[in-house]
């Protein structure tokens, strides 16, 4: 658990536990995420215990390292995660609460993870895409020190990407 500089929250390895506070995350900000990216549809939620189940076992596993971004009263203020760990690399992904955009959290949890995934996972390199409809978090990334290398058209829509190497931190 690390407790994020000049915010109320902590970044903490996703757990069984934290099901509830991470299905409200959700469904409390689906409009809003959706506005960025994709919607997750209806099943989603329908089939959400199954879903975290399974990205349990892939934590468990060591292919994704899933975090949430906690507050004090115990709800969940954003989602961070390292997927596809393999050859010392993995894709960074977050999602913030609409509540907590513009204050901050999103670059102190990207830098956090950052430090996570060279000291904890290993890691030498992490990249990350953003929608070219989400200047903000281009601009955490950058802030975050990752240089974009390309464009992609992924799931996000037409966008740019990004890396990051940890060799350097």
């Amino acid at each position: 658990m690390i407790r994020l500089p000049d915010h109320p929250v902590t970044l903490e390895p996703l757990r069984a536990d934290h099901a509830d506070a991470v299905l409200a995350f959700e469904r409390e900000n689906r409009e809003y995420f959706a506005s960025w990216v994709w919607d997750r549809g209806d099943e989603y939620f329908a089939d959400f215990p199954a879903r975290l189940a399974a990205l349990l076992a892939e934590q468990a596993a060591g292919i994704c390292r899933f975090h949430v971004l906690v507050d004090d009263a115990g709800a969940v203020a954003g989602r961070v995660n390292l997927i596809d760990l393999e050859n010392w690399s993995a894709e960074l992904g977050y999602r913030i609460a609409e509540k907590w955009a513009g204050k901050g959290l999103a670059t102190a949890a990207v830098r956090a993870i950052i430090g996570l995934a060279a000291t904890e996972y290993a890691l030498t390199t992490l990249w990350a895409g953003a929608s070219d409809r989400n200047p903000a978090s281009q601009a955490v990334l950058t802030r975050a020190g990752f240089r974009q290398v390309g464009i992609t058209n992924r799931d996000l829509g037409p966008g740019k990407r990004y890396e990051l190497s940890l060799e350097a931190t």
